[in-house]
């Protein structure tokens, strides 16, 4: 498949582009469906699956197609590496299959809503080796590498414009996936969580983290990003201005103010206030000066993401 934006990612000219929210919680909570290990990724395996991505695609693709806004098109792969694989029993030949069966239904989506003021970026999208909410067994850069390296470059193969790195705990795996995509031609974009001291749930602050991911890749990542968290559990940490504040920008924040445990263990959905979280999404773009892209995470859905455009884009 052919890639279209690979060298020159037109969210770089600092037009704001949108993506999507919480595909994991939508599916499950909104649309009733069964998520093992939260891999939506697995829906592919069913035609009804792959309908159902489908049709989550479709509602955030109008959005940006409406308002003329270009959108990022993350692909359902956050659980689509092997260790993942391997409690649902697939092989690595299957897993490479549902990556690049991933990238190809983006294309998809893009060949029907992409216009010349609404461009569609297709990302590869890389998750943790463990927990998004807990570090567990830490590797170093180079394990990471050899163990992402796979599913990064299926996400080539398939004609993936860029790989985005979504809920990066600690330092090393970031460099890792950072590595390997630059080893693939690719893009890489690197978004870390914290937790609701603004630390990285490895203890590392955010500014240290993103420092070292940039000093042991030659300032590797196009950008960086923060997800999976609240603006008000980073807000503080990012303001001063410094240097490394501007190495920041997409956003991808949480609906709750709940803390990682406490979603952990949440048996229903807190989907927040869409117009308050809009509202506090234009408070960061006072603190990130290069903030363009804009989606959501846990609990949050294409409510979340009209109110965001409605209230950041002049």
């Amino acid at each position: 498949m052919q890639t279209r934006y690979r060298n020159a990612l037109p969210q770089l000219q600092g037009n704001i582009f949108l993506t999507d929210g919480g595909i994991e919680t939508t599916l499950i909570f909104h649309d009733g469906l069964d998520l093992p290990h939260f891999a939506a990724f697995d829906l592919m395996k069913t035609e009804s699956g792959k309908a159902a991505l489908e049709n989550y695609f479709r509602k955030y693709a109008a959005i940006a197609r409406d308002r003329d806004t270009g959108f990022v098109l993350e692909s359902p792969t956050w659980r689509a590496s092997q260790d993942w694989g391997d409690l649902l029993d697939y092989s690595a030949d299957d897993m490479a299959a549902f990556n690049r069966q991933a990238i190809a239904l983006l294309h998809g989506i893009r060949d029907e809503f992409e216009t010349p003021k609404a461009p569609f970026v297709i990302s590869g999208c890389v998750g943790p080796r463990g927990d998004g909410y807990d570090v567990g067994r830490k590797m170093t850069a180079d394990q990471a590498l050899a163990y992402h390296r796979a599913q990064i470059n299926a996400f080539a193969d398939a004609g993936a414009d860029m790989v985005t790195a979504i809920t990066m705990t600690y330092a090393e795996e970031a460099i890792g996936v950072t590595l390997a995509a630059m080893q693939a031609g690719l893009p890489a974009v690197i978004s870390f969580t914290v937790e609701t001291d603004g630390r990285l749930p490895s203890g590392q602050n955010l500014r240290e983290a993103i420092e070292q991911v940039d000093q042991a890749t030659d300032n590797g990542p196009v950008y960086f990003m923060i997800n999976c968290a609240h603006p008000s559990h980073f807000e503080d940490v990012l303001r001063g201005g410094a240097s490394w504040v501007e190495r920041i920008g997409g956003l991808r924040a949480n609906a709750s103010r709940l803390s990682h445990a406490e979603l952990d263990e949440a048996e229903e959905l807190d989907d927040g206030n869409p117009v308050e979280l809009a509202g506090q999404y234009r408070e960061m773009m006072e603190l990130l000066p290069n903030l363009v892209v804009m989606g959501g995470c846990c609990g949050t859905d294409h409510r979340h993401v009209e109110a965001i455009h409605s209230a950041c884009a002049h």
